[in-house]
């Protein structure tokens, strides 16, 4: 805990959410950030496109998501021509 009894601004977990609108059973827009930004997002789309299902759901801390970076040995054997 820093000074002030306040924890350490590296230990405060940031909750990130996944945000997805759907048409049907296809998802038509994939949205991951922290909480505050991703219900700003999921008021918008609710609003924007009415007749389709939005839903809110918490990003587990093992899941990175699509911003991760690929790892650093070759996926495939062959390189593409």
């Amino acid at each position: 805990m820093a000074d002030g009894g306040d924890p350490h601004p590296a230990a405060v977990r940031v909750e990130r959410r996944r945000v997805r609108v759907w048409f049907g059973d296809h998802v038509v827009a994939d949205y991951r950030a922290e909480a505050e930004l991703a219900e700003r997002y999921a008021a918008a789309m609710s609003r924007r496109f009415a007749g389709l299902r939005v839903t809110s759901e918490p990003v587990p801390d093992q899941d990175p998501g699509p911003e991760r970076k690929l790892p650093g040995e070759r996926l495939w054997e062959v390189a593409p021509k």
